[in-house]
């Protein structure tokens, strides 16, 4: 009952503090008030869920899901398109495990022709084929994104309406020198208005592979696709929550919001109205920058039972 009321009463003074647009991102579950819901392209109490369950056993991280220990992973519905939310060419979809080090993530992308050009750290690749991760904080968020050669593009971004009260201005790596005002891509009229982007920040301790189950650049064969894997400490993951809110590792049926998607350059051809981008959950609009529309993962505890 205290706890309840503390967290009342710390509503109201955030409400006071720096208004609605705001106070909703102090819940542990990124769902936005009534208030802001009509403002949103998408209906954040119906998108997608999947559980990410426990493992005893870490993954090893070299792109190949063959190994036992993702069978104990629930494997998420097929991706839909972005905007429309219809059903997409071809398959891709997403498992999560976890254990007290680290959460693991990892794709399956049905593709015919797999190609990547782009090797550089931070390399527009989304200009190429790629899959992304997006984790929402409270008040940040951490984009990743990864192409067929393991070539990754990485941005931290924070609401700049937070950049105080979440402290965030008192650390030196999030000086305002260090930071590029943002507007989304597709969607620039959120409520919580700019976001503040770090497109230098490097997620400590990532580790990632890609495996190519065919001939990556290579049109005149047919390739059945690619598969990733990727390993985020907590510790790092803990930078998107300095306000110390929630549960790192969480506990047992949290709910957090991410967001999972493929972005693709060869569309379906007409009729269809393929917009080249697919996700888990849709976001009713061209752009990935809206928490409120990520998919929700519940976190499980008990790992699963063997068949």
């Amino acid at each position: 009952m205290r706890s309840a009321l503390l967290s009342f009463l710390r509503r109201l003074i955030l409400v006071a503090l720096v208004g609605p647009a705001l106070a909703f991102a102090a819940d542990t579950n990124p769902v936005a008030p009534a208030s802001l819901k009509s403002r949103l392209p998408c209906d954040p109490d119906a998108a997608r869920k999947i559980v990410a369950r426990p493992t005893r056993v870490a993954p090893k991280i070299d792109g190949v899901l063959e190994e036992s220990v993702w069978s104990q992973a629930e494997v998420s519905e097929r991706f839909v398109d972005l905007v429309s939310g219809q059903p997409t060419r071809f398959d891709t979809r997403v498992r999560l495990l976890w254990d007290q080090t680290h959460l693991y993530v990892a794709y399956t992308v049905e593709e015919p022709k797999v190609r990547a050009q782009m090797t550089r750290h931070n390399d527009p690749i989304y200009y190429e084929n790629d899959v992304e991760l997006f984790i929402a904080g409270d008040n940040a968020y951490y984009e990743f994104e990864i192409n067929a050669r393991n070539t990754i593009y990485e941005v931290f971004f924070l609401w700049e309406s937070a950049y105080h009260t979440s402290g965030f201005s008192a650390r030196p790596e999030f000086a305002r020198t260090n930071l590029q005002s943002f507007n989304g891509v597709g969607f620039g009229t959120h409520p919580r208005g700019l976001r503040l982007g770090h497109f230098n920040w490097r997620f400590p301790g990532l580790r990632t592979a890609v495996h190519v189950d065919g001939t990556l650049n290579e049109d005149a064969d047919t390739d059945r696709g690619w598969s990733v894997e990727i390993a985020l400490p907590w510790s790092g993951i803990r930078e998107l929550f300095p306000e110390g809110r929630r549960a790192i590792p969480p506990k047992d049926g949290d709910l957090w919001a991410m967001d999972f998607s493929r972005f693709n350059t060869a569309k379906a051809p007409a009729p269809s109205k393929d917009s080249g981008g697919w996700a888990l959950n849709p976001h009713g609009v061209w752009d990935s920058h809206v928490p409120e529309c990520f998919a929700r993962v519940r976190f499980e505890t008990t790992p699963r039972r063997a068949p």
